[in-house]
């Protein structure tokens, strides 16, 4: 009988499989040197910028009997190593929420290998769908008041709440990035995830880059809720396959969702800013408010919409299509039981 070798079943380190089981420990690592950086004089300046919200402005207002002075935030060049910092955090939420979420409920269900990554993709995003609609509740809700998504254009000065949001939905969004290598992303999926995260990347930015943060802040929020809806809907369905009531909810939401972003859109891009007042380019002040501008960013949002529909059709009709040949199999099924006892009896 021949001896059997011991496999060694810790990957080689520094290798490919090494870096994919210990990610989060590394980036826990890389994260905790930026925050041991502000116990020290010598670095707590440079461990600052990683970590704390920049660009403060204070304003003091004259409300009361006292004067009272309030925090505002404008962005810049330094945000990219706030950026950089939070897209750690993600990551090592993002296997916080894998290990002790999902791989334990994946373990008691025995999901197949494409209800596996489906059932992960939609717990990681229900998740942060969930954090950023409740996040953001907290902001003030210009739903109430459309014309201030136009009004005192551009707006520079944000509240610590909005630039923090804003922050951590690039950061997030970009530890998608990442997350392709370090989940082992099948290569026909790579370019349908890479395709929405540059759309979110695109779009959060650019609202965030041009002043648009409030009409931005409002489009994520009507967004998220519907996402939201849907992989919640999606997490059910996996768990008993009969409820599909989400979905028929999340079907009628999506449409309306398209409506209103189109027509928030135009409001306050197509009618408020080119009636306004403030006209012109001015880099310094923050001032992207002229004709080309203003095309661009319509486009991108009504080809993005376009897009997202063009899409939604195609799943409903597939669908559509899977529910009719499952129908049609039961049918059969029924039928030849039918014809099999009929000859039992003969």
């Amino acid at each position: 009988m021949g001896i059997r070798k011991k496999t060694n079943k810790n990957p080689p380190v520094l290798s490919h499989e090494f870096v994919i089981q210990n990610h989060a420990d590394i980036v826990s690592c890389v994260a905790m040197v930026f925050l041991l950086g502000l116990m020290f004089e010598v670095t707590s300046k440079f461990a600052v910028l990683f970590i704390t919200v920049q660009y403060n402005v204070t304003i003091s207002t004259n409300e009361g009997p006292e004067e009272t002075a309030v925090n505002h935030f404008h962005h810049g060049i330094k945000d990219l190593a706030t950026i950089f910092f939070y897209m750690l955090v993600a990551i090592i939420m993002h296997a916080i929420i894998q290990e002790y979420v999902l791989d334990k409920i994946n373990r008691k269900k025995h999901f197949s290998k494409t209800k596996h990554s489906k059932f992960n993709e939609s717990g990681q995003l229900s998740a942060f769908y969930l954090f950023s609609f409740a996040d953001v509740c907290v902001i003030e809700n210009f739903l109430s008041n459309p014309v201030s998504l136009w009004e005192g254009y551009p707006h520079t000065l944000m509240p610590f709440q909005m630039k923090f949001y804003y922050i951590c939905q690039l950061g997030y969004w970009l530890h998608a990035l990442p997350e392709l290598y370090f989940q082992k992303t099948k290569k026909e999926d790579i370019p349908r995830q890479l395709v929405y995260i540059f759309l979110y990347l695109v779009h959060i930015a650019g609202a965030y880059i041009l002043n648009l943060n409030r009409l931005g802040l409002v489009l994520l929020v009507l967004h998220y809720f519907i996402e939201l809806l849907f992989h919640v809907s999606r997490l059910v369905y996996f768990s008993n396959e009969n409820r599909q009531m989400g979905f028929t909810i999340w079907a009628v939401l999506f449409v309306l969702g398209r409506l209103l972003t189109l027509s928030l859109s135009v409001l306050t891009v197509g009618f408020g800013l080119a009636t306004a007042e403030n006209q012109g380019f001015d880099l310094a002040a923050g001032n992207f408010n002229i004709l080309f501008v203003r095309i661009t960013v319509l486009a991108a949002i009504c080809l993005t919409q376009a897009f997202m529909m063009w899409k939604f059709i195609n799943f409903q009709l597939r669908r559509w299509r899977e529910h009719a040949q499952a129908q049609t199999l039961k049918k059969k099924q029924v039928s030849s039981k039918s014809k099999s006892k009929k000859d039992k009896g003969e």
